[in-house]
This record gives structure tokens, C-alpha cells and sequence, in this order.
């Protein structure tokens, strides 16, 4: 596992959960892949922690599915298997067709205009081959339509489930073909919240989910799914 440098120390109220939030992070931004060992001694060096919060923060992010407890020899990232995957990609979907729908009955122009704002960031950094910048605002576009739907059940239960898959994608490797498309895809959907078109735009961001499950299944080492 690479070694963590969270910059900052952790303060002491609510100490489980903010060690918890650390993990996550780190998970979901790569730096603690699939399937590696959770190294307690590291962590707790790092965070300036006992084992007791750490060990707390373990037990919460298991039963997140993010790690996954191991008999006597503590805790891994968990990984994901073909049919996870494939489940899990259908729900995110959904879940994001849903946010695209109720997105449109609420979000201002404002939110439209921030949104745009990122995404001709996010095609800037696509021309001059910024990955990580063009990822970066990808996320930032998918985040902002779920904001905007102004469902707190809804944005709770997308994050706790993409979170397990955020890194792959969010950082997977596309052909030509792929980056065009996502690109123009994300065109599209600035269009229909524009025109508060939200049965259009719940059917695109439902394709444009499942148009990455190759994308994502290739990053996790299973065979191509759907």
C-alpha cells in the first residue's frame, strides 16, 4: 500500500468517524487499491491515532463494503467480482437517471452555469491531455446534477455506492472513441437542463453510465460486463 500523508492532524471530536472519513478518501482516490492490506501501524503513525479509533473506522467502512474484514488478519479494500460490478453499475444508473430527472425541476441558472463553467474546463483538459484535470472535472459535473436534485436519501445512497468504484471511474484509461463521446455526451446533458428536459436527460445520464461498465470492468481485471 502507498504511504498516506493526510498534511493535517486529526482532532479528537468524533474521532472514528473523521479517521473513517480519511479512509475513504484515500479508497476512493486510488491510493489504497483494491484488494491491499489495511497497515494499522502506518495508519495510526500517520494520523497521529490509537489503534482503538482506527479499528472503530475499520468497522464502519466494512459494513460500507469499502473494506472487507479478514478472519484474524485484519481488514483489505475490498474487491469487486463481475457481478457486483455489473449490479452495481445498473444501480448508479439509476441512481444518476433519477438525479438527471429531479435536477431539472430544481436547479437554477446558476447551477447550469457552474456546471459549464466545468465542463469547458473539463474539455480544455481533454484537448491538451490532462488526464487528471479532465477527470477531475468530470466528477465535479456528475456531483453537481446529483446536488442539484436536492435529494439528500438520493445523494447519500449514490455516495456510499460509487464510492466503491469512484477511481476507476474517474481515472480509467479510454480510446479516442470513448473520451469523444463522454465529451459530447456531457454537451448533451448541459443542453437538457437548460431546456429542464428531465425524461431526456434521465435516459442520457442512464446510457452514459452504462457506455463505462467496459471502461471500468477492464481497470478491475473482469471480463467486459453487460
Amino acid at each position: 500500500m502507498n504511504k498516506i500523508d493526510t498534511g493535517i492532524g486529526i482532532s479528537r471530536r468524533y474521532l472514528h468517524d473523521e479517521v473513517a472519513d480519511r479512509m475513504r478518501e484515500l479508497i476512493r482516490s486510488g491510493e489504497m487499491e483494491p484488494k491491499a492490506r489495511i497497515n494499522e501501524g502506518e495508519l495510526t503513525e500517520r494520523f497521529g491515532i490509537s489503534r482503538t479509533p482506527l479499528r472503530e473506522a475499520i468497522k464502519i467502512l466494512a459494513t460500507e463494503g469499502l473494506l472487507e474484514l479478514l478472519p484474524n488478519r485484519g481488514a483489505r479494500v475490498a474487491s469487486i467480482s463481475e457481478t457486483e460490478l455489473e449490479e452495481m453499475m445498473e444501480v448508479i444508473a439509476g441512481l444518476e437517471a433519477t438525479a438527471g430527472d429531479l435536477a431539472c425541476r430544481t436547479i437554477s441558472e446558476a447551477e447550469i452555469d457552474a456546471i459549464e463553467v466545468d465542463h469547458n474546463a473539463m474539455v480544455a483538459a481533454w484537448k491538451s491531455g490532462d488526464e487528471a484535470g479532465y477527470f477531475s472535472y468530470n466528477r465535479r459535473i456528475h456531483e453537481g446534477i446529483m446536488a442539484a436534485s436536492r435529494n439528500g436519501v438520493l445523494a447519500n445512497i449514490y455516495e456510499s455506492l460509487s464510492g466503491r468504484i469512484q477511481r476507476s471511474r474517474y481515472s480509467a484509461r479510454q480510446t479516442p472513441d470513448q473520451w469523444a463521446r463522454a465529451v459530447s455526451e456531457h454537451e448533451r446533458m448541459i443542453a437538457l437542463l437548460r431546456a429542464r428536459d428531465g425524461a431526456a436527460l434521465a435516459v442520457l445520464m442512464r446510457e452514459h453510465i452504462r457506455g463505462k461498465k467496459s471502461v471500468i470492468a477492464a481497470n478491475y481485471g473482469v471480463a467486459e460486463v453487460g
